[in-house]
């Protein structure tokens, strides 16, 4: 996507500094995708203590295969 933007000079010569890229676009975009990674980190990291859930994957699979006994044995003709 184009776009036009107004960032000044010597926020582009650092970011191509620190990125070794010659390219700006290329620095750019490598800037926003560690931005936007960065972030989505954050998000996930405030989650924590937040989310709570109990995985037995033990439980899970034995839940799981008796499912799929009794959808065989509705299959079967009688």
């Amino acid at each position: 996507m184009r776009a036009t933007l107004n960032i000044p000079d010597s926020l582009v010569r650092d970011l191509l500094r620190v990125t070794g890229e010659k390219k700006k676009t290329k620095a750019i975009c490598m800037a926003l995708d560690d931005y936007i990674r960065s972030r989505r980190k954050e998000k996930l990291l405030a989650l924590s203590g937040k989310v709570e859930f109990d995985l037995d994957w033990q439980k899970m699979e034995e839940t799981e295969l008796e499912g799929m006994k009794n959808r065989e044995a509705r299959r079967k003709p009688r």
